[in-house]
């Protein structure tokens, strides 16, 4: 199987500070990866590193054979690359249907795109005109998730999605991902729980100090639950 996203020996920070030193990581074409570890591990800021929000000081990150190091962040999204950030950073006082909108725009999607992406989320449909600051934590979410799929994105970054979710919501979060998976979707799951990545992804990699340290697939993580204990501390 081939990789969808390749990121090798990257190193990245913030102003002076570094917080990522030789990061490597292959996120394979329809798989979903989800990246555990202690908060301030590097989990977020290697999102933001692919993103291009956070600049890289070497190190290669790339989408298949181009190469996304170095390229503006508004550029990153237009090569394929979808992102949902902690904290969802939708556009409250706009509607639903304008929040999609300014995701189809990023790569010229049509109305086709729009279609598919309210099939997958078909309570939006009922929102459209609703301002996005008065939906629910759930459905924030889902039209955070929706707004980056308006990109037909290669690669899907999702920041702690079930974060503050009932439930409810959170089987719904995991069954869009899988159904992603189908289509071929490769996802790069960020989450502080186990127990919300185990139902989804196919493997795991643990991040300590800003470096990939093991990559395991769920069932070996099934089967030695001590590998959390030890890179995750629960």
């Amino acid at each position: 199987m081939a990789d969808a996203l390749t990121v090798s020996d990257l190193y990245a920070g913030y102003g002076e500070t570094p917080a990522l030193h030789g990061l490597d990581l292959a996120l394979r074409e329809g798989e979903v990866l989800c990246l555990l570890g202690r908060n301030g591990a590097g989990k977020t800021t290697t999102l933001k590193a692919i993103m291009g929000l956070v600049r890289a000081t070497s190190g290669s990150i790339r989408l298949g054979d181009l190469e996304l190091t170095g390229l503006p962040a508004h550029d990153v999204p237009r090569a394929g690359v979808g992102y949902v950030p902690q904290g969802r950073r939708l556009f409250a006082e706009l509607s639903v249907a304008e929040n999609i909108e300014i995701g189809l725009n990023a790569r010229r999607k049509g109305d086709a795109v729009r279609q598919r992406v309210l099939d997958l989320f078909p309570v939006l449909r009922e929102r459209l005109k609703q301002q996005a600051g008065t939906l629910s934590g759930g459905e924030q979410q889902m039209l955070a998730m929706a707004r980056a799929l308006c990109l037909e994105p290669k690669v899907l970054l999702l920041d702690e999605p079930t974060e503050g979710l009932m439930p409810s919501m959170i089987a719904r979060i995991r069954d869009t991902v899988s159904s992603l998976r189908g289509q071929g979707v490769s996802t790069l799951l960020v989450e502080q729980r186990v127990e919300a990545v185990l139902p989804v992804a196919d493997r795991v990699a643990f991040i300590d100090n800003g470096a990939v340290r093991e990559i395991v697939d769920v069932a070996r993580l099934r089967a030695e639950p001590d590998l959390v204990k030890r890179y995750v501390g629960v």
